[in-house]
This record gives C-alpha cells, sequence and structure tokens, in this order.
C-alpha cells in the first residue's frame, strides 16, 4: 500500500507540473488576446476619426502580440483554437479590414496575417458593420459616389462569406455572423436610397429658387 502512495504521488507531482505550465502559458495568451481586443477597437476608433497612422500604430501592437501568443502557446498549440484567441484574431482582422477599405486600399490576406481562415472571415462579417457607419458618415458629408463604392465593397465581401457553407463548429458561427451581415447591408441600401432621393429632390428645389431668382417672378410653368 506504502508503495501504491508513493507512487500515487509522484504521478500527482508530474501532472500538477504540467497543469500548472500548461496554465501559466494560457494566462499568458489569455492576457495578450485582452490586449489585442483593446488594440483593435482603438484602431477603428481611430480610423472613424481619420487618424490612420495611429490606427496603424496600435493594428502593429496587436500584431506584434499575436505573435507573442503563438510563442507562449508554441507547446501547448490546442489552445490555439480556443474562443479567446479566436475572438483576438477575429478583432485585429476586423480592424485591419477596415482600415484598409477605408482608406481605399487594399484588404490583407488571411495567410498575410497569420490569421486562422474562420477567425478571418468572422473579421471580415464584422467589418462590414464598421463600413455601415463609414457609409452613415459619407451620406452627412454628401460623398454620393463613394457611398457606393464602400456599398458594393460591402456586398463582395457578403457575397464571399455566402459561399461558405461548411458546419458552425469548423467555421466559428460564421452562418450567424453572415445572417447578421445580411440586415445590415437591407438597412444600409436603404439608408443610401432614401438619402439619394433627398439629394435628387435638393437639387431639383434649388434648381426651381435659381430659376425664381432670375425671372423675379413665378411662371405658371415652373413647378418643383
Amino acid at each position: 500500500m506504502e508503495k501504491l502512495t508513493a507512487r500515487l504521488e509522484q504521478i500527482a507531482e508530474k501532472a500538477r507540473a504540467s497543469l500548472s505550465t500548461k496554465d501559466a502559458a494560457r494566462e499568458k495568451a489569455l492576457r495578450f488576446s485582452r490586449d489585442i481586443v483593446r488594440y483593435s477597437a482603438d484602431a477603428i476608433r481611430s480610423v472613424h476619426r481619420g487618424d490612420y497612422e495611429e490606427a496603424k500604430s496600435r493594428l502593429t501592437a496587436a500584431n506584434a502580440l499575436l505573435k507573442e501568443i503563438d510563442d507562449a502557446l508554441v507547446d501547448h498549440p490546442q489552445f490555439l483554437y480556443t474562443g479567446f484567441v479566436f475572438s483576438a484574431q477575429k478583432e485585429y482582422v476586423e480592424g485591419c479590414i477596415t482600415l484598409g477599405l477605408i482608406t481605399g486600399n487594399s484588404i490583407p490576406d488571411p495567410d498575410e496575417l497569420g490569421i486562422d481562415y474562420a477567425a478571418y472571415l468572422n473579421g471580415l462579417g464584422e467589418a462590414i458593420g464598421e463600413l455601415r457607419r463609414h457609409v452613415l458618415d459619407l451620406i452627412r458629408k454628401g460623398d454620393i459616389a463613394r457611398c457606393e463604392e464602400v456599398l458594393a465593397a460591402m456586398d463582395d465581401m457578403y457575397g464571399v462569406m455566402v459561399t461558405m457553407d461548411f458546419p458552425e463548429a469548423m467555421t466559428g458561427g460564421l452562418r450567424r455572423t453572415t445572417d447578421a451581415v445580411r440586415g445590415i447591408l437591407e438597412r444600409t441600401r436603404g439608408d443610401l436610397t432614401i438619402a439619394l432621393r433627398q439629394w435628387d429632390l435638393e437639387k431639383k428645389l434649388a434648381a426651381f429658387e435659381e430659376r425664381l431668382g432670375t425671372s423675379g417672378q413665378f411662371s405658371k410653368n415652373d413647378s418643383p
């Protein structure tokens, strides 16, 4: 019996040491993941403010931490596919795509970023929500042409997402993201359509007022 007790204690010590090492690596990666989410959110806010250099700086910091996660989990790859790593990658992708499209540049490739494809696709969907916000800002500025460009990009991104017909466990819940994106596109298209009609009406009214000012009086043929 004493031999069994000693043997069990030996096994327990090895198990504690192994699990302690894994737990320390997990906690380190979790801390980095939280910082990545924060940096990515800060980058997106900077993009909407027009502070693109600050956005790039934040995303660079996030990218460095993604590499730190890879290093921290090099001996514990099972944690690379956990929720907190996935969320960090997704938020980082969202920031990179938002910056790329709003500044008129191309979007990054997942292989260039070193990001899991499922996280990338979900980040793509999240970025569409940020592009809607950008379209609303453009509507307020009256930039019709740019609104239509951004909406076309949103349509293209959605077009890629709907082709990913794979189990949810493989795509990280992409179907839910895709369904949400469909609603975002419909609302954005509706907002832009209303704005276009309003702009057209304002142009007609302006033209009518100009004719009125030139003639100095109404003509029975004049109408808005």
